[in-house]
């Protein structure tokens, strides 16, 4: 059964404390992180102790993914950054994916039209992938960035003083 991407959390919006707390959690994982890579060694698993007031203690252990993962979340939380998990394999309405591109619904409706990303029909509505939608953006991204390093090239060559 394939997920969409209402089944899962809302987007987190930190406040300005959370900022402060994930900046000072994420610099702490990191450390943590590199440690492992300074020494050389690789680690399978971490154990997290966790405590909350007025509770025992426990010892969580999660993948180094998954730290890694956790740390990357802080780390935008750090910088103020709203975050959402997506599964790859979530499915998006197309508006959903017109706002991760920052493009209008019509615009992605005519990208889905042009073949230049996958769909499938779901009664009457379009459904795309979040791993299509995101392997579009890569290769568009590409393009722009081929485009900019074009431009530069070109610019130099002229001797226009960039």
């Amino acid at each position: 059964m394939t997920s969409g991407i209402a089944d899962f959390q809302e987007t987190v919006v930190p406040t300005a404390a959370d900022t402060e707390l994930a900046r000072d959690s994420s610099r702490q994982l990191l450390k943590l992180l590199s440690r492992q890579h300074d020494i050389g060694k690789q680690f399978s698993n971490f154990q997290l102790r966790v405590q909350t007031v007025n509770e025992p203690e426990e010892v969580v252990v999660i993948p180094v993914s998954a730290l890694r993962l956790l740390t990357d979340i802080l780390t935008q939380m750090a910088r103020g950054n709203a975050v959402k998990l997506i599964p790859v394999h979530a499915e998006l309405t197309t508006q959903q994916a017109a706002d991760i591109l920052n493009v209008s619904r019509p615009f992605l409706i005519g990208l889905i039209d042009d073949n230049k990303i996958p769909y499938r029909k779901v009664g009457t509505h379009r459904r795309i992938r979040f791993e299509d939608l995101m392997a579009y953006k890569q290769d568009v991204d590409q393009q722009r960035l081929q485009a900019l390093e074009e431009l530069a090239r070109e610019a130099q060559e002229l001797d226009m003083g960039y």
